[in-house]
């Protein structure tokens, strides 16, 4: 049996785990409050392959990680492109080898090749950045751009913000 890390396309079997993770990033990584209903119908339309794909590590039930793509568009045009929402393993398995944060890149470099659609990807954490800038210039080449933040700083959503309309 291989101990090889594989990115396989979630399903809706997968919506409990995405839901963990993505609270897991809310924790990680919140700027402003968390809403259930919204971040579940963010990564929902994914799972059903409609509007975005899903590519996670690990089987239903105990995900290691994942990478939500979504379609997009700019404000002042038509032309659609993939949006790279999130990405994100455990923290759990980031030590561990085999380059999970590594293999969604390329599942993701291989959604935009297949689709022919061009990929943007923003980075907004004050934790660990510039590791994270470090990956994502490997796999995707130099930055188009950044962000600032005035008042305020990634991870520090008050507890009562956590968690809207569940």
């Amino acid at each position: 049996m291989s101990n090889e890390i594989k990115v396989r396309i979630a399903t809706p079997a997968d919506e409990p785990e995405l839901m963990r993770l993505a609270m897991a990033v809310f924790h990680e990584n919140g700027l402003f409050d968390a809403d259930y209903d919204k971040i579940l119908g963010m990564i929902r339309p994914a799972l059903y392959l409609w509007e975005g794909i899903c590519g996670v590590i690990g089987p239903v039930g105990a995900l290691e990680g994942g990478v939500l793509l979504r379609f997009s568009q700019l404000w002042y045009g038509n032309t659609k492109y993939i949006e790279e929402k999130c990405l994100f393993v455990d923290d759990k398995y980031r030590k561990e080898r085999g380059g999970r944060a590594n293999k969604l890149c390329e599942f993701s470099k291989q959604v935009s090749d297949s689709l022919e659609l061009p990929l943007v990807i923003g980075v907004m954490s004050n934790t660990r950045t510039r590791a994270k800038m470090r990956m994502y210039e490997r796999h995707f080449g130099e930055p188009a751009g950044t962000f600032f933040l005035y008042k305020t700083k990634t991870g520090e959503a008050l507890p009562d913000q956590m968690v809207v309309g569940v």
